[in-house]
């Protein structure tokens, strides 16, 4: 057997546009002009790429992009307070502050203070809460894009055995909630998990977000399962001491042998976290102004 691609790349493309059909309807029947509102603290390269990426995506849809970009030695207090005028806007429905923050920052102080309404990212102790007891939420923009893939490729996921590798609470732990909001049996696995490779067995979902260059193999998937790879990691290149190589948490090369379908890594998974945080954004414009949520967008 060899598995098909999910191919999360040109899935991401399609939430973009439907994101940008309805920002076009907020615009031209209600007025309302989406904007999302970047912070960045200090200059971590991966971050500014990101961040960079967030508002080109942004302002490609329709959406007002607005970036706040902080010195690294930014005071705590500083932060909260450009945080509270961005909750007091409203012309910013969605807020989100790049991770890590420089060490002297508390990150938990700091995402605690956005406005639940605008918080984006889904990280804020009460969308934790919400989601966590099945109510509506912002939802964490990687586990909302991997629901959107895996509700795409299944249809209803109704019954169905799944397992999250990793227990995060930015990937795991919301994983694992969207899952049992969308009635499969779930299961968490992590490093302390006795016999992972049998419990992985058992998957007919499996969702590996660890954080370990190609943990899982391809004798830990069960025939014909789904395999969503959330892992994104840098390894020495195999051929080209010069180089590096991205790889999932996945040996994708045993495991799309095995299973009946896989995200691959690059183009996987990855694509659809800023695509979901632009559909989190229209989500939270049509919130703040008692608008329908916009349609396939959602958890």
């Amino acid at each position: 057997m060899t598995a098909s691609i999910i191919d999360g790349k040109a899935f991401a493309a399609t939430v973009r546009g439907k994101v940008a059909e309805h920002v076009t309807r907020l615009k031209t029947d209600h007025g309302i002009m989406p904007g999302l509102a970047v912070v960045l603290v200090g200059e971590d390269p991966a971050s500014q790429v990101y961040v960079r990426n967030k508002g080109k995506q942004t302002v490609e849809v329709g959406m007002n992009s607005v970036e706040h970009k902080l010195d690294a030695d930014t005071s705590e207090a500083d932060l909260l307070a450009l945080i509270d005028q961005l909750n007091s806007d409203p012309a910013i429905h969605g807020i989100l502050v790049q991770l890590p923050l420089p060490g002297h920052l508390d990150s938990d102080l700091v995402i605690n203070s956005i406005d639940p309404a605008k918080d984006v990212d889904g990280f804020h102790i009460s969308n934790v809460g919400l989601l966590g007891t099945g109510q509506k939420s912002m939802v964490p923009c990687t586990p909302l894009g991997c629901l959107m893939m895996l509700r795409d490729h299944h249809g209803s996921l109704s019954g169905l055995n799944a397992v999250v590798v990793g227990r995060s609470n930015i990937v795991g732990k919301p994983m694992a909630q969207l899952l049992l909001g969308d009635s499969c049996t779930v299961t968490i696995a992590h490093s302390r998990t006795k016999d992972i490779e049998a419990m992985c067995r058992q998957a007919d979902i499996l969702v590996a977000a660890v954080g370990r260059p190609e943990m899982v193999k391809g004798d830990w998937v069960k025939p014909g399962a789904t395999v969503i790879d959330v892992g994104i990691n840098r390894i020495p290149h195999p051929t080209d001491s010069a180089k590096t190589k991205l790889v999932g948490d996945v040996d994708f090369a045993s495991a799309s042998e095995v299973a009946g379908a896989i995200t691959p890594v690059p183009g996987g998974v990855g694509p659809m976290t800023i695509a979901c945080l632009l559909a989190n954004t229209v989500t939270a414009a049509c919130r703040a102004n008692g608008l329908a949520e916009p349609e396939g967008l959602t958890a």
